[in-house]
């Protein structure tokens, strides 16, 4: 189900948001996972695995186990003060709760042997670690393509210059020493680099069950009726799914400065969370990190006023667990 405004029927959506989700949860504890005793007071702190609806799967730092945590509208969530400067608006914290995020909670268990959350508290600098880690697989990669790049040349070299043969095939030997090594790293980058790519979204796990592009004017981030009603479609398409999560990742025009566009896809991001919020009664913590991403992974031209038309947007996705849609 896709649902688009008027005037912009053409748009094509952006790139989904990045650090979503992993594979799915079921809704009650994994076999051979440990049960909280029901009414039983508990505490867990570690990685979230995987997300599904309101339930979070959260393998302890301690134990190594996974835990499996409930968080409902009474669930208190709390961003603890970090070194990283953190965009997104704090009443927004529940959205936080994405796979690759450490977190502390404590609670009570239920019936089902979960936790039952009554606050949970996280540092955003979790988000900013994660950035680094990938530029540094990204730098690593280059690493090994450079080496790689020395060894053949070395190689190249000792069989073009029999004069120097011994000096060529020693500096080969050790390009290509380089290159081993390094392509070592990158065998363990690789992994890296999946798991980074897993943990960010795993889309292949989910179904998508609704869509919307929502366009704003020119230096705004207010909904007009057009957004309220596409809004209105994606909120009526949520009703009766069980598990689902929504997507919201808003963007701008390459117009003013980084900066502005910064601060404009952010505002037009939490405009459609705040709607489907208070005007769609879709629960806050059914959304996944409402964020902005400037000009990037623009959908149209920036180079005349229809296509900087179409950038000026936010993408919306409501997905639900492959295993859930199918009845599993």
């Amino acid at each position: 189900m896709i649902f688009r405004n008027e005037n912009c029927k053409n748009a094509v959506l952006g790139c989904a948001l990045g650090l979503v989700l992993l594979a799915g949860l079921t809704y009650a504890g994994t076999p051979g996972s440990p049960q909280i005793t029901a009414d039983q007071k508990s505490k867990v702190s570690g990685t979230i695995a995987s997300r599904t609806g309101d339930l979070v799967k959260v393998k302890d730092k301690k134990s190594g186990q996974t835990v499996v945590l409930s968080i409902t509208d009474n669930t208190k969530i709390e961003r603890k003060k970090g070194k990283a400067e953190f965009f997104r608006h704090k009443d927004m914290d529940v959205t936080a709760m994405v796979p690759g995020l450490t977190i502390e909670a404590e609670g009570v268990g239920n019936a089902k042997g979960q936790l039952v959350a009554s606050k949970i508290t996280f540092i955003p600098d979790e988000f900013a670690v994660e950035v680094a880690e990938e530029q540094q697989i990204m730098a690593n990669k280059a690493a090994t393509a450079n080496a790689q790049s020395t060894a053949n040349q070395g190689v190249a070299a000792a069989r073009q210059a029999q004069s120097s043969a011994n000096q060529a095939q020693s500096s080969a030997n050790q390009a290509g020493q380089a290159a081993v090594a390094a392509g070592d790293v990158a065998v363990m980058d690789a992994a890296a680099v999946q798991m980074v790519n897993k943990r960010v979204s795993d889309m292949d796990d989910y179904k998508t069950v609704a869509e919307a592009g929502i366009y704003f004017p020119s230096d705004m981030a207010t909904l007009d009726d057009a957004a309220k009603a596409d809004l209105d479609l994606v909120a009526a398409a949520t009703k009766g799914v069980d598990g689902y999560l929504i997507e919201i990742a808003g963007y701008a025009s390459s117009t003013g400065t980084k900066q502005l566009n910064q601060k404009l896809s952010e505002e037009r991001a939490a405009a459609v969370a705040n709607y489907l919020l208070q005007k769609g009664n879709v629960p806050m913590r059914r959304i996944i990190a409402p964020a902005g991403y400037g000009a990037t992974h623009p959908s149209a031209t920036n180079t005349d006023s229809q296509g900087r038309a179409l950038n000026r947007r936010v993408d919306v996705t409501v997905i639900v667990n492959k295993g859930l849609a199918e009845g599993i």
